[in-house]
């Protein structure tokens, strides 16, 4: 058994309800120190040690028996499980408010055990088309091969959703916000719909993090995070998770179990180590994200800012009413750009460093018509929303002024 601390994250009580009737509720920073983790650790350390052993072993054949009768919460084989990804596990299913949570290998992997789990042949699938593009590539690529059908419609049109479900349909699926648009989903309508038509929902939160929005509160089954972004947070580890309830995930652990689509001790020990000032981190990327964002909004060379913490954002209304913060990522277009020009606005940027992903301490910018959209032919890009003259950036947790001096002087370039 696992003396573990008890870190309650649900929301405080509802005015209705009296506060010495309910436990105290832990903040988002002390869930994310103490979340999951056993109070007393071996050898009286205050960090979990890293644990490499690919195997465990038995002291005898009876201690085996007594293992698999009696359900014992112990190691077996590195590919079902291991004492890091144990107290990790715990701390994300805390921090997403669930029952339990799956770490995989990548964000891509956790999607891909989810949906192996959940999908069979003849089943259907409804996306929304702002969802990252990668995820959908897989179900029109490859979940097709195995006679899953996918759908995508607007990003925010449930009537079209709505119209696209049928009796074999199983999960409708939704980013929120969106890469790179930035669109933010309403989760009651979200779920709403599931519930109306039988059909599971998946929620798709890695731009929001956990501290700044709470799926499973709304009804969502499923909440999906790339763990590489924020919540690692230092950009040097890659790693993906699945929360929801333990009846709902059971089947997709003992999958993993068989795909072996796991993380290696060392990186959840990193991933436990940048969990630990995961709020502190979030609170500068939200600041520094509508700091940057607002001064984009005034600047003459922009064309337009894809930000929902900005009230012209056609969804900041959804936003403002769901999420405490807006997080870091920013989307703009440079008036009277091409490609190029767009490009040497970036290359002229001095803090910020050329890369995809976000959520890390370090800046990142990036075109992404260059970065990830290169390959497309133009109509297949301008589908996507993917203009020539766009700019993505991900504000790391520098000093807001001086992302903006830098912003400031790359953009007066020539």
């Amino acid at each position: 058994m696992h003396d573990s601390i008890t870190v309650d994250s649900k929301p405080a009580p509802t005015p209705n309800q009296s506060s010495s009737q309910q436990p105290h509720r832990a903040g988002p920073s002390t869930v994310s120190v103490h979340a999951g983790e056993a109070r007393q650790k071996p050898n009286d350390a205050i960090t979990d040690s890293i644990c490499c052993s690919s195997t465990y072993t038995f002291d005898s054949t009876q201690s085996i028996l007594d293992y698999i009768h009696e359900k014992q919460d112990r190691e077996e084989y590195g590919r079902y499980g291991n004492p890091n990804e144990k107290v990790v596990e715990r701390k994300l299913a805390a921090l997403d408010g669930a029952e339990d949570a799956i770490l995989y290998s990548s964000g891509m992997a956790a999607i891909v055990g989810l949906l192996m789990t959940k999908l069979n042949a003849g089943d259907e699938i409804v996306f929304f088309d702002e969802c990252y593009h990668r995820s959908r590539e897989f179900c029109f690529k490859h979940l097709s091969r195995f006679g899953v059908v996918t759908h995508q419609v607007k990003t925010g049109d449930f009537d079209a959703m709505n119209a696209a479900i049928n009796d074999r349909t199983k999960m409708i699926v939704s980013e929120s916000p969106t890469n790179p648009h930035l669109t933010v989903v309403d989760l009651e309508q979200f779920v709403a719909l599931g519930k109306e038509r039988g059909v599971e929902t998946l929620i798709d939160a890695t731009l929001a993090s956990p501290f700044n929005i709470q799926p499973l509160e709304y009804g969502v089954d499923y909440v999906w995070h790339s763990a590489t972004k924020y919540l690692g947070g230092h950009n040097d580890l890659l790693a993906g998770v699945i929360s929801g309830s333990k009846e709902k995930l059971e089947p997709v652990r003992k999958l993993r179990g068989i795909l072996g689509c796991i993380n290696a001790p060392h990186n959840m020990y990193l991933l436990e180590r940048g969990l630990k000032t995961f709020a502190l981190r979030m609170q500068r990327h939200n600041e520094n994200g509508q700091r940057v964002a607002e001064f984009l909004a005034s600047h003459p060379r922009v064309e337009h800012v894809y930000y929902p913490g900005l009230p012209s954002h056609p969804t900041h209304a959804i936003a403002k009413r769901t999420m405490k913060g807006f997080g870091g990522l920013i989307t703009f277009l440079v008036r009277d750009a091409d490609w190029r020009q767009t490009g040497s606005i970036i290359d002229a940027c001095r803090i910020p460093r050329i890369g995809p992903s976000l959520g890390g301490v370090e800046s990142l910018i990036e075109q992404p018509m260059v970065m990830s959209y290169f390959d497309y032919a133009p109509e297949q890009r301008a589908k996507f929303g993917i203009a020539d003259n766009m700019i993505r950036m991900s504000c790391g947790i520098e000093d807001a002024d001086d992302l903006i001096a830098d912003l400031e002087q790359a953009l007066s370039q020539s």
